[in-house]
């Protein structure tokens, strides 16, 4: 494969921002467009899908995915923050039972309503609530719907509980582990976070900057296939001639196109992904999000 266009499976180490994390694989990988998809924060670690060249075309597809994480919950203790970094505002005796627990996790399964935390990247006024968070300020949010597909308990220790959560794109784990300490009756905070998944893509398929400077030692392509990422969209193979006026924007009829409308992925004679294309209401298909590899 064309090895500045792809996927790059990075495991984050704590410490470093989604940003910073990024910068450092671009400057080993010596390519200039790149970006990634659904920040971690500083003292998170895990699954951040870095993509390179024509691959951020996809990257709407893989910020929308669901994610798994392992969160690692201080009971005891709510924060500024929802995290460790943050000043502690309450302190509380922890008397917590995994009984308890486990009557409380069901609360926060399925769709479930979530008031972002302070500190986070949503804009309010034209303004980060972390901004405003910095100066002290507090400011009213709407509640958000949010998807909680798994939490489960895997360790209670003390004041240290362990939960492994799958969930929808857009969840917050400060805000649900702010809420869960609630329920128990003494607040929490996170302590630690590790993405363990996000959308197809499994923590243990990524590489640390360790692994990748290796990789790379060995003059070996350490991106994966930007089309991987839309394994779950339908796929339709084009001749050489529906690709070429595909290509020159015009809807095409297609042998085999999928009997439902919408996305799907578009392939040439020789197997080389082309892009995204649209189902329309003629049966044609029309060009959406076309790459320019060749």
């Amino acid at each position: 494969m064309n090895c500045q266009h792809g996927l790059l499976l990075f495991d984050k180490p704590a410490g470093l921002t989604s940003n910073a994390a990024l910068q450092r694989v671009k400057r080993l990988l010596g390519i200039k467009k790149a970006g990634h998809t659904g920040s971690l924060d500083p003292i998170a670690t895990g699954l951040l899908v870095l993509l390179f060249g024509e691959a951020t075309k996809v990257s709407d597809y893989i910020l929308n995915a669901d994610k798994s994480y392992r969160a690692t919950l201080r009971l005891g203790q709510t924060t500024t923050t929802g995290d460790s970094e943050g000043e502690i505002l309450e302190e509380r005796p922890v008397t917590t039972s995994e009984e308890q627990v486990r009557m409380v996790l069901p609360q926060f399964s399925g769709v479930i309503a979530q008031i972002p935390p302070m500190y986070s990247a949503i804009k309010q006024g034209g303004k980060p609530l972390y901004e405003l968070a910095r100066k002290g300020l507090e400011v009213e949010r709407a509640a958000r719907q949010v998807r909680i597909d798994a939490l489960d308990l895997i360790l209670l220790d003390g004041d240290c509980l362990v939960l492994d959560v799958r969930c929808s794109k857009g969840t917050y784990i400060r805000s649900l582990a702010a809420d869960i300490g609630a329920a128990l009756g003494c607040g929490a905070h996170v302590n630690g976070l590790r993405r363990t998944s996000t959308g197809p893509f499994d923590i243990a398929q990524a590489l640390t900057l360790e692994a990748l400077a290796e990789v790379l030692g060995r003059e070996e392509c350490p991106l994966k296939a930007m089309d991987l990422a839309l394994d779950y969209l339908p796929a339709v193979t084009l001749t050489e001639n529906t690709a070429y006026y595909l290509r020159q924007g015009q809807g095409v009829v297609v042998a085999h196109t999928p009997a439902s409308l919408g996305r799907i992925r578009l392939y040439g004679p020789m197997g080389q992904f082309l892009g995204l294309g649209e189902v329309m209401d003629d049966g044609k298909v029309a060009p959406r999000r076309l790459m320019s590899v060749n």
